[in-house]
């Protein structure tokens, strides 16, 4: 079972940028979809992006051309890369592994805050 953890979230204003990264341990994590969460409050949580195993990506309409994901699988780590943040990005930010079926493991979650 994977282990993930995630990092760099903060208070950033308008405007500005945040990188977050997702270190795993315990198992590789180069064979599986990976992606990106967020929960803001009083909100459903909603996936932001999505990177495949051979680096294909999908992006919510909300963050595209904005937000950047990767993934370098010889350091078992993912990142998203969030520019030109707005206050409606504003959440908990958790990676998962085993997008999209229904199974996988969480981080336990960094939290961005966007003022405006």
């Amino acid at each position: 079972q994977v282990q993930l953890a995630e990092s760099g979230g903060g208070l950033v204003q308008a405007g500005g940028s945040l990188r977050l990264s997702c270190a795993a341990s315990g198992s590789a994590i180069s064979s599986v979809t990976m992606g990106w969460f967020r929960q803001a409050p009083g909100k459903q949580r909603e996936l932001v992006a999505s990177i495949s195993p051979n680096g294909r990506t999908n992006y919510a309409d909300s963050v595209k051309d904005r937000f950047t994901i990767s993934r370098d699988n010889a350091k078992n780590t993912m990142w998203l890369q969030m520019n030109n943040l707005k206050p409606e990005d504003t959440g908990i930010y958790s990676c998962k592994s085993n997008v999209g079926l229904p199974f996988g493991s969480w981080g336990q979650g960094t939290q961005v805050t966007v003022s405006s």
